[in-house]
C-alpha cells in the first residue's frame, strides 16, 4: 500500500503543479487582457547623457530621455494621474451622450476637461518641465495649455473629431514612460 501511495504522490503532485500554473497563467492573461487606464509596458529605461542625440521631434520625449532616474519615475506616476483624468473624460462623455447633448457641447466640455488636466498634471511638475511644456504648445497652439475647442474644430471639421482627439494621449511621451493607455469600459 505505501508503495502504491508513493506513486500516486508521485503523479498528483505535477498534476496539481501543472493545473495551478495553467489557471495562474490563465488568470494572468485575463487580467492582462482586462486592464485598463495606465498600464506599465516596462521597466523605464535608464537616463541617457544630455548630449545623446535625441530619435524624436517632440522635446517633452526629449527631456524625460535625459532625466535621472528618480524624476523619471515622478514623471511616470504624473502620467499615470494624468491618464486618470482622461479617465474621467471618458465617463463625462457617456453620461453626457445618454443625457442628450450635442456633439458641440460634449466636444467643448471635454476640450475644457483636458485643459484641466494639463494644469492639475503641470501642478506636480518642476517649473523647467512646465515651462517646457507651455512653450511647445504656445508655439503650436498660441496657447500654453493647447489647442481650443474652436481650433480643433478648425482643423478636424467635425465636433465627433475634436471628441475623440481632446481624449487622446501623447503616444510617444507614454511610451518614453513605458505606459500605454488604454480606455476603460464605460
Amino acid at each position: 500500500m505505501r508503495l502504491t501511495s508513493s506513486l500516486l504522490s508521485r503523479a498528483l503532485v505535477p498534476f496539481v503543479a501543472s493545473v495551478a500554473l495553467l489557471t495562474t497563467t490563465a488568470a494572468a492573461s485575463s487580467a492582462t487582457l482586462e486592464s485598463c487606464g495606465s498600464v506599465i509596458t516596462a521597466p523605464l529605461a535608464p537616463s541617457v547623457p544630455a548630449d545623446d542625440p535625441c530619435p524624436s521631434t517632440d522635446p517633452v520625449v526629449c527631456r524625460i530621455r535625459v532625466l535621472p532616474m528618480d524624476e523619471k519615475v515622478e514623471a511616470q506616476r504624473t502620467r499615470i494621474r494624468y491618464h486618470g483624468l482622461l479617465e474621467n473624460m471618458h465617463r463625462t462623455e457617456a453620461n453626457m451622450r445618454e443625457s442628450g447633448a450635442s456633439e458641440e457641447e460634449i466636444a467643448r466640455e471635454l476640450v475644457d476637461m483636458r485643459n484641466q488636466a494639463k494644469e492639475i498634471t503641470r501642478a506636480g511638475m518642476t517649473p523647467e518641465e512646465v515651462r517646457i511644456l507651455e512653450e511647445r504648445n504656445t508655439a503650436k497652439y498660441g496657447n500654453p495649455l493647447g489647442p481650443t475647442a474652436d481650433q480643433l474644430y478648425a482643423k478636424y471639421g467635425s465636433w465627433e473629431k475634436v471628441t475623440d482627439a481632446s481624449m487622446r494621449t501623447s503616444y510617444a511621451v507614454d511610451r518614453e514612460l513605458s505606459l500605454e493607455y488604454r480606455p476603460c469600459p464605460v
